[in-house]
């Protein structure tokens, strides 16, 4: 039987007076320095590769949240937090996603509920999808007044302005859209359904905007980078199909 002696040294200031101080959440052992009273992970692993960034990325955009990640691919959720970030800051505009308008396009306007933090911090996320491509052509994340209404039309691409539109019987779209362009209708119409649709498909893939779910933003800032970072794929999706 060979044997090997390992001796480690604190990365700080280089003693040998270390003790074990538990484990971290991939099962490394971590310690503690008696000289200079620092904490650490002994071997931490140094940064991933883009394979697991990109594994970890596909993993965000189909239900699993940051602790999932961390449970089932090894990444630290706070790694995952960052990430997103970073890939949500450079994504180009949203214009950039959409196809070519067409004239006789029409947009489907609505409103799904979600929070941050608790359930009385209400976020509504209001968005116009193109019936035609299925994309999302818009999104405002804010309350449900007559101002994010006003700051959705602002974001639409002056292209797409000229689209008829529909509508359900919020007053905020009488107040701001074309009476001669937009309409408000029942949801048995049939003229929202796709927009409806779209908002089952984000309910499925993105747990933080179910009704009922353990699943939630803790800002505002990471609500919309979420949410942002789906968009983007879902629209460059569309364009592959």
């Amino acid at each position: 039987m060979i044997q090997t002696i390992v001796t480690h040294r604190c990365p700080k200031c280089g003693s040998t007076n270390l003790v074990k101080n538990g484990h971290d959440y991939k099962g490394s052992q971590k310690y503690h320095c008696k000289t200079c009273a620092s904490y650490g992970t002994l071997q931490a692993q140094r940064g991933y590769d883009e394979a697991t960034r990109e594994q970890v990325k596909r993993a965000v955009l189909d239900r699993i949240s940051l602790r999932g990640n961390e449970r089932v691919l090894g990444v630290s959720r706070h790694t995952v937090a960052d990430w997103i970030g970073q890939w949500a800051s450079q994504l180009p505009p949203l214009e950039t996603t959409l196809m070519d308008v067409q004239l006789d396009d029409v947009l489907e306007l609505d409103e799904l509920w979600s929070f941050v933090l608790k359930k009385a911090n209400q976020r509504w996320v209001w968005v116009a999808v193109c019936r035609r491509t299925r994309q999302i052509v818009a999104y405002v994340i804010g309350d449900r007044s007559e101002a994010s209404c006003l700051r959705l039309w602002q974001r639409i691409p002056r292209a797409y302005q000229r689209c008829h539109s529909f509508s359900d019987f919020c007053h905020a779209y009488q107040l701001i859209f074309a009476t001669d362009r937009h309409q408000s209708v029942g949801k048995n119409s049939g003229q929202t359904n796709h927009i409806e649709r779209w908002f089952n498909t984000l309910r499925q893939r993105l747990a933080r905007f179910v009704r009922k779910t353990l699943s939630f933003s803790k800002s505002e800032h990471f609500h919309e980078a979420v949410f942002r970072l789906f968009v983007h794929h879902y629209n460059q999706a569309c364009i592959s199909q």
